[in-house]
């Protein structure tokens, strides 16, 4: 029996050192920053302990040697966890989704992970530069300096976007399949602003049907469907 309960004590003991090394994961950024929602969604979704610091905008802090240490380039996210510092929102999602899901939102198959990847490449190249200049364009921007020939132009390159979405998610729950995976991070967190800051804008049959899916995960609901009403009209950070 002392042989038993020695392995008891033991895997008892892994258990909490790995609790214990877990929750040593860190991530700076404020959270009306698009970028670091993706990140708080991801790591809220796996369940993950970690702690959390709001820098950037009217947080500031990004201009200490600190913070200059663990980036250089002082742009928020930026995740640490124990010795491994990561910045930039998707390599943190990539991260964070191989070491802690795999099998997962971290697609094992070289195939799914490779469309897990090109969506989550699309988002950066192509989709969030337009929603971008859409909600600075006219959720930040006070409405006497709005440029709203620039403001339709965009809703009309979004419309094409999200159609191209849509056709994805045709027959798929999610982007890659039936089940969340990285793929949904980037494109998904937009769907909340996009939806909801006051514009008229096309809602695609496949995109409503994924976005309302979206909003029944607690994750998302605590972390992306943040109020994000102290940003209107404002230019500054």
């Amino acid at each position: 029996m002392s042989n038993v309960y020695y392995i008891l004590f033991a895997l008892f003991d892994l258990q909490c050192l790995l609790v214990m090394l877990r929750a040593m994961i860190h991530l700076y950024g404020r959270h009306t920053s698009y970028n670091v929602q993706k990140v708080l969604w991801l790591l809220d979704e796996i369940g993950l302990p970690y702690q959390h610091s709001n820098l950037g905008g009217t947080f500031g802090g990004l201009d200490t040697d600190t913070f200059g240490q663990l980036n250089p380039h002082r742009r928020v996210p930026v995740l640490t966890d124990g010795p491994t510092t990561v910045w930039e929102s998707h390599a943190i999602i990539r991260y964070l989704a191989a070491t802690y899901s795999p099998a997962g939102l971290w697609p094992v198959e070289a195939r799914e992970r490779a469309i897990a990847d090109q969506w989550m490449e699309w988002a950066t190249n192509s989709l969030m530069p337009a929603f971008g200049r859409l909600f600075w364009g006219y959720y930040r921007t006070p409405e006497t300096q709005r440029n709203h020939a620039a403001i339709e132009a965009t809703i009309k390159e979004l419309t094409v976007l999200y159609r191209t979405l849509d056709d994805q998610l045709d027959g798929r729950a999610f982007l890659v399949g039936d089940a969340l995976t990285m793929a949904d991070i980037p494109a998904g967190t937009s769907l909340y602003r996009y939806f909801e800051m006051g514009l008229t804008v096309e809602r695609p049959a496949n995109v409503w049907r994924w976005y309302e899916s979206l909003r029944m995960r607690p994750a998302y609901q605590e972390r992306v469907m943040d109020p994000f009403e102290e940003l209107y009209g404002r230019l500054a950070y």
